[in-house]
Order: C-alpha cells, then structure tokens, then sequence
C-alpha cells in the first residue's frame, strides 16, 4: 500500500519540459510513481489542478544558526522551500576552535546570527551532528567557508597566508569536505577574504578535485571593479582545475547599472573556453549584509574589537571619512556611488537604537546631528559591531537580465531573522519569481522558473536524488497555485508569509498542509555526493 497520492496536479517536473496532469506516488520517503496512480493509499490529497513541483532549493542562504534555534523553519517551508545550501561567502560558525574562536563569533554575528546555545562543535563533522540533533523540518547542506578558516588559523591579520598556515587550512578544508561538504566558500569582499591573493585562494582549491569540490565565490567587488573581479575568480578556477560558482552576481552603484552584461559575457566565454562556471541570482534590487562592510578594509584589521577601538581615534576617523568620500582603486566603495540615503538600518541589538531599525543613514545622520560617517561609527560603537543593513544598490533592469539568464539558477541570499526589519527576502523569495517574473514580467516560463530552484541547484550543489519529480527521487514536494502565489513581504512590512502555497512534502512527510506547519521534522543534512 502507497502512504500517500497526490492526485490532480499540473505536474512540472523540474527538468524545464511542459508541464503535464498526473498524480504523485509517494512511498517510504521517496516518489515511487508519476502519472496515473490506481492504486491503495493510506493518505489522498486532492491538488486540484494546482502544481505538483519539486521542494525548491535555497541554494544561497545564511541560515547556519537559524536551522538551529528554529529547526520548524517555517519561515522557508511557507515558501515552498525545502533544502537550505549555508556556509556561504566564506563565512560559517564551523569549524570553531582554537584561540581566535572568539574574534569568528564576533564577527559572523550580523549575518549568521547568535545561536541560543552555546557553539558545542569543533569540527564541520560535529556542526553537522548538531543539525542532526536539532531535527529540522528541512534539509541542510553547507560549504567549509574560507573566511572561517583563515580567522582560525591566523585571526584577521591584514598579510598574505605563509606556506604552513595555508596548509592548515587545507587539513580543516579536506575535513569539511570529508564531512560532506559541497566545496569552498570565500568571500573576497569581507575581511579576511579580502587579504587573500589569488594565488593563495588556487592553492586552497587545489584540495577541491580529489573531492569532486565545488569553488563558490563572493567576488572582491561587485561595483566598479566586478569585471577584473570575475576575471580573479575564473582565473583561480582555471588555475586549481575546478568548477566555480559566482553569488549573487550583480552590478552594484548607479554608475556600474548595466556592467552585468559585459560580465556575463566574460562568464559565457570561460565556459566556451571549457570551464564549467554558473551563478546565482536573488529577485530584489536591494542587498543585505552588515554594517562593517561599508567600511575600507584596512579598518577590520584584527578583528570587531580593535576595529572598535579604531573609532576613538580622531585623525582614524578623519581617514575613514576621507576615503569614504570618494571612489577606491584598491577597493569598492560602494556609498559613494550609491548614497547614504539607500544604506538602510534592518537590525541593531540595544534597545535604545531600535527605533533606528528601518531608517537610511542619511535619516539618522540627520536626526543624531552628525556627519553620515560617523553617524555610522558611532552606531557601530554603540551595538558592539553587530548591525545588519539592507543595501538600495542595483538597478531592476539588470536583476531581470540575470535572471532570465540560462546560466543563473535563483537563491535568498536571506540572512538570520532575529532582526527587526529584515530584508524581505528572507520571507517571500521564492513565490515572488513565480509572481513577479512568470505570471507579472512574463520573464520566465513556469517550467523555466521551477528548473531554477530545483533541479538546477540540485545538480550544481550535488544534493542526490532530490530536484526531479521522477520514481527513485526523494519525496520534497510543493503543491500552489500559479495564479495566487504571491509574495507578501515589503521593505517596510518584511515578516509576513507568502500566499498561494498549501502543501509542502519534505522525505515524504507532510510538513505544510492547507498552508498550516504539521510540525513534521523529517529534514536530513545532505552529505555533498563526491
């Protein structure tokens, strides 16, 4: 006897062919039959001509904590997602040991978040173990994050890694990726990613083949020097002899609006070159990251703590604001071409600065009496470095362009949601493509747009059998309606649940039903298939 049916739905399988109607067998946690199913069910549910997909894929997130303190993740599943990739842009809370720990946790808090628990893991392995004890209600599966390494083994050192320090890291890397690991994540944009050369990052990869490792790289810059930054990280690629995946590839600051273009013109001739290089995209015009990041780079040398005790300075201060000020050959400085005013506050820790949680710098700057530049040093003081932002940078013409794109599957990007106003991203990514750029824009077909958040990502991130809706594949499964979903979520209202979806199957249990959690925790980490 099967456990459940699914009958009547408009089935698109995930492979980008037309979608046909069919029923859905499910048995033992797995698909056991597509098409016309006569047979014994403990379970029916009518998808009354809705889509039957497979579960989506967030195939860029920064979830690492939040699976952790709220295992029920509703906040995916009432998106329809049930397979969450964390550890990316070279930052992770694993491995964690050793005498810069601290200076890790301090830092990675603004975009991961602060567990409710002590960190009890040492290891990837045991970081995966904790998932594991968690019971989530999704599937997880995670990169060893370069930036954590290097924090690690050499704290935030503003040098090039010598030869024994980068082999300490490749140990850590291969015991990530012997944990099942999906490859390396770096982060050349956010210290300590931004000390490393080039040369340093191909040797760590050089661990990647044996392992069938994937390079996935938040490039150096993403504003006026993107082009020469894709160019770094295909050149790493080609140099270690590995797959590369670019995140979120965009073209931040006004002036740089219509360079995705050129860039995937670079992309789309390395691949005719042979090298075997994709991205991902998110669907808003807007970024997320945390406050420190608009900072020059030299001022996080050594850590949150010294970049605070930096702030005391005068004449710092008076150099920060000077470079601030104007464009940066040596790095993106993205404020200045992109303004104060679209330097949005998503989250601060005290409650004397909440009512800052929504407001643009230049606001604040305004109501504080102060010049933008210090307005920020003196909030980043004030809440020990632990602010987040949501970041008015890229243009929708260019967001629409790479998501159209063939070679671009689509991810959150969400960061933790203990936050006051977070970027609605984190609620309604995945129902806004199908509302937005199927049903509204006419950008994507539905097939197109459910290949690019299931089997896609599956077949990039080596997540199994998962992504297809075929016999032998596992059973993550999504029921809604294409011509209701819809994101809800604003800049000014972030946390409300999308509509539109009503049935999520996630190993073959019913996690989401009529759009109510079941309280299912039937999710798995998913050891990357080397």
């Amino acid at each position: 006897m099967l456990d459940i049916i699914i009958k009547n739905g408009k089935i698109v399988d995930g492979s980008g062919n037309p979608w046909f109607y069919g029923d859905v067998a499910i048995k033992d946690g797995k698909i056991v039959k597509v098409g016309y199913v006569d047979q014994e069910s403990h379970q029916v549910v009518d998808a009354k001509r809705q889509v039957i997909s497979p579960g989506f894929i967030d195939g860029h997130c920064h979830s690492d904590l939040m699976i952790l303190n709220y295992p029920d993740s509703e906040i995916k599943l009432q998106q329809g997602v049930t397979t969450e990739v964390v550890g990316n842009c070279g930052l992770s809370p694993a491995p964690f040991f050793g005498e810069y720990k601290h200076l890790l946790q301090e830092y990675v808090q603004p975009v991961i978040g602060s567990s409710r628990n002590p960190w009890s893991w040492k290891t990837v392995d045991e970081y995966v173990a904790a998932i594991g004890s968690a019971r989530p209600s999704e599937n997880i599966s995670t990169y060893v994050a370069h930036g954590t390494l290097r924090i690690l083994v050499m704290g935030f050192e503003k040098r090039q890694a010598t030869k024994d320090e980068i082999e300490r890291m490749k140990v850590l890397l291969e015991e990530g990726l012997k944990a099942g690991a999906i490859g390396l994540s770096i982060g050349l944009l956010y210290a300590p990613g931004s000390y490393s050369s080039k040369e340093e990052i191909a040797e760590l990869c050089s661990i990647l083949p044996k392992y069938n490792g994937l390079f996935s790289t938040h490039i150096r810059g993403e504003g006026n020097s993107l082009i020469s930054s894709i160019k770094e990280v295909i050149w790493i690629a080609q140099t270690a002899g590995v797959p590369l995946h670019i995140s979120h590839l965009k073209a931040a600051g006004k002036r740089n609006w219509g360079l995705v273009q050129e860039a995937m013109e670079v992309i789309t001739d390395a691949r005719e070159k042979g090298l075997d290089v994709t991205c991902d995209v998110y669907p808003y015009s807007a970024s997320s990251t945390m406050l420190l990041t608009v900072l020059p780079p030299w001022v996080l040398e050594g850590g949150v703590q010294h970049t605070l005790e930096r702030f005391k300075d005068r004449e710092i201060r008076k150099k920060i604001r000077e470079e601030l000020s104007h464009e940066q050959t040596e790095w993106d400085n993205l404020v200045c071409s992109t303004g104060w005013e679209n330097v949005v506050i998503s989250s601060v820790q005290t409650d004397k600065n909440r009512s800052l949680e929504g407001k643009n710098i230049a606001e604040i700057s305004e109501i504080r009496g102060t010049h933008p530049v210090d307005c920020v040093l003196d909030l980043l003081s004030e809440e020990g470095g632990n602010v987040s932002i949501v970041y008015f940078l890229m243009s929708d013409d260019d967001v629409s362009q790479v998501i159209r794109w063939d070679h671009s599957l689509i991810a959150s990007d969400s960061l933790h949601c203990d936050t006051g106003k977070p970027h609605p991203r984190l609620y309604g990514s995945f129902p806004r493509v199908f509302a937005k750029y199927v049903r509204d824009d006419g950008l994507l077909s539905l097939e197109q747009a459910v290949r690019k958040i299931t089997s896609f990502p599956v077949r990039r991130f080596k997540l199994g059998n998962r992504g297809l809706i075929v016999p032998g594949y596992a059973a993550d499964l999504v029921v809604f309606n294409p011509d209701t979903i819809q994101d809800e979520a604003t800049y000014q209202n972030p946390k409300k649940y999308p509509n539109g979806i009503s049935h999520v199957w996630v190993n073959g249990k019913m996690t989401m039903e009529n759009g109510v959690h079941t309280k299912a925790r039937e999710g798995v980490f998913i050891h990357c298939c080397h």
